[in-house]
């Protein structure tokens, strides 16, 4: 049987919910492992769904956020003083009845949907065809610093550009970041760059190693709606974004007598120069199309200073996941338990410790549930556009994301904040809990840009993210990398990411004090945070 509610009956259900434990309401400011570990459980429970963007799962989510922040006691930071900003999005999935074909002089290719390739339309049409010239252009980068050009000397418009992930020499710590992926080796610049550069499509060709992860994250992940940002009267968009697999690009470069390993020591020149592939894409998309009102969910603690409270310190998780999706074994709700049901656990337990305090910090602390990060950090980025707090008024913003609750640690892992003037605080508060700061240990995935903060620090905001650190009490050294390399390659983008009752929520709970000290220190500092000068994300006057 099954019950309808509307908004508010859900909202009155999860309130009460919230207020059957009088910890909630009268604790004693603290950060408890057990209390993360309830939101965790009940945000990835199969009641929602996977937390689908614009599904009756996503909508519970939101709801339970809100619920529960009211419990707390906290004030509405959303819109027109409610809990929510609304995002507006255009849901596109593309049918598996689409085709993706090449064809060149005597010889002809066929993609097969979801085995070989996948992708949508960034123009939001029910039916999209192209039939056009193959130019492969490298990693498709363009950067001025780096005197690095892989469109030189070529015009792509009307063309589909082929290209692989990540950025060249990744053992070179002269080009680029070296092992340090940045923005430029992330797929959403590839069709970005692409878009600019008046390509008709972009066909990203996967290979594990530059994806830095299997071909099932990137078929599960676009097999689903696509929940993309309304298109802008007047903005460019291409007829196709989409990846093919290893095997079927060596298929599609074999036409032109090259393959992927060519192709890529050729891509890792300086003097890499386009190649035309001498073939052409075709291509029929059909879409089924909704437009989706999906929410942020934001909430607030007020600041004591009349001079500082219309200044933010901001926490942030994403709220949502996959939802129902392709199944695997049977089983089509994708839970997200740590990604990210833990960070929107360890961000609502941070709300209910400032609630609490007595003394409330000078300025005003902002908790933000993003939503649409699977998507292409969508929810983050609608919020820098249109914010509902001046993002010259947020100090910081510390960012939760996919969190390993595997035991206490004796580090932590604060990626990005070293570039920015609250560095010191950051170490403090690591000493004050006699933690060590980890460095990345994978920096080849490029985790920094793979998150929400990176919205915000686009936009000049002093932004980085706190996970659990690697080395775990009463465990051997390479216990963290052995349960990495099994998350990320059974567990990611998985039916399989849920909630386990043996978890030991402590390096969640560490993960959430010290976020909690250096919130609390840098909503009672001055001045405004900034980031370093010199960084990509400088803002002048910051």
């Amino acid at each position: 049987m099954r019950i309808y509610l509307n908004s508010i009956g859900i909202r009155l259900i999860l309130i009460g919910f919230v207020l059957q434990g009088q910890t909630y309401l009268h604790g004693q400011g603290d950060v408890s492992g057990d209390r993360i570990k309830g939101h965790v459980r009940f945000l990835s429970s199969d009641l929602l769904e996977g937390r689908g963007v614009g599904s009756r799962g996503g909508r519970l989510s939101e709801e339970y956020i809100a619920a529960v922040m009211t419990g707390y006691g906290l004030k509405p930071a959303g819109e027109k003083g409610t809990w929510f900003q609304t995002v507006p999005l255009v849901g596109m999935s593309t049918q598996p009845d689409s085709t993706l074909s090449a064809s060149g002089p005597g010889k002809s290719v066929s993609f097969k949907w979801q085995d070989e390739f996948v992708g949508a339309s960034h123009r939001q049409n029910a039916v999209e065809e192209f039939d056009s010239e193959a130019v492969f252009v490298g990693h498709g980068i363009v950067s001025e610093s780096e005197k690095w050009n892989d469109y030189k000397g070529v015009d792509v418009k009307g063309k589909v550009v082929v290209l692989f992930t990540n950025e060249p020499q990744p053992e070179n710590p002269e080009v680029f970041k070296g092992r340090t992926l940045t923005y430029a080796g992330r797929w959403i610049y590839k069709f970005e760059q692409a878009a600019r550069q008046g390509a008709l499509g972009c066909v990203i060709i996967h290979t594990t190693p530059t994806a830095g992860y299997g071909w099932q994250v990137v078929r599960n992940s676009w097999s689903k709606e696509d929940p993309q940002m309304q298109l802008e009267p007047g903005k460019y968009a291409m007829a196709f974004a989409g990846w093919l697999t290893e095997e079927a690009g060596n298929k599609l470069l074999g036409m032109s007598g090259r393959n992927i390993a060519e192709l890529m020591k050729a891509a890792d020149s300086r003097d890499f120069r386009p190649m035309p592939l001498g073939v052409r894409l075709k291509g029929h998309l059909n879409a089924k199309i909704r437009q989706i009102q999906s929410r942020n969910v934001l909430g607030q603690v007020e600041g004591s200073d009349p001079k500082q409270k219309d200044e933010y310190v901001m926490f942030s998780a994403h709220w949502d996941h996959l939802g129902i999706a392709l199944p695997v074994n049977g089983d089509e709700i994708y839970n997200g338990a740590i990604d990210n049901a833990t960070g929107c656990g360890v961000v609502l337990e941070q709300a209910r410790a400032f609630s609490q305090l007595g003394q409330k910090p000078k300025r005003s602390v902002l908790f933000a549930f993003w939503t649409a990060e699977e998507s292409g950090l969508r929810g983050a980025e609608f919020y820098a556009a249109h914010p509902v707090q001046p993002l010259n008024k947020i100090a910081v913003n510390i960012n939760y994301d996919a969190l390993r609750p595997s035991g206490r640690t004796r580090d932590i892992v604060v990626t990005g904040a070293e570039r920015t003037s609250s560095y010191p605080m950051v170490q403090e508060a690591a000493r004050r809990f006699d933690l060590e700061i980890a460095t990345d240990a994978h920096p080849e995935q490029g985790s920094f840009y793979r998150s929400d903060h990176f919205m915000l620090a686009r936009a000049g905001v002093p932004a980085f993210k706190v996970a659990p650190g690697p080395r775990v009490h009463g465990k051997l050294d390479k216990f963290a990398e052995d349960e990495f390399r099994e998350y990320n390659t059974k567990h990611y983008h998985q039916p399989s990411d849920q909630f386990q009752e043996d978890w030991d929520f402590a390096s969640l709970e560490q993960s959430a004090r010290f976020g909690f000290l250096l919130g609390l220190n840098v909503a009672n500092s001055e001045p405004l945070p900034r980031w370093n000068t010199g960084d990509e994300f400088a803002v002048s006057g910051r």
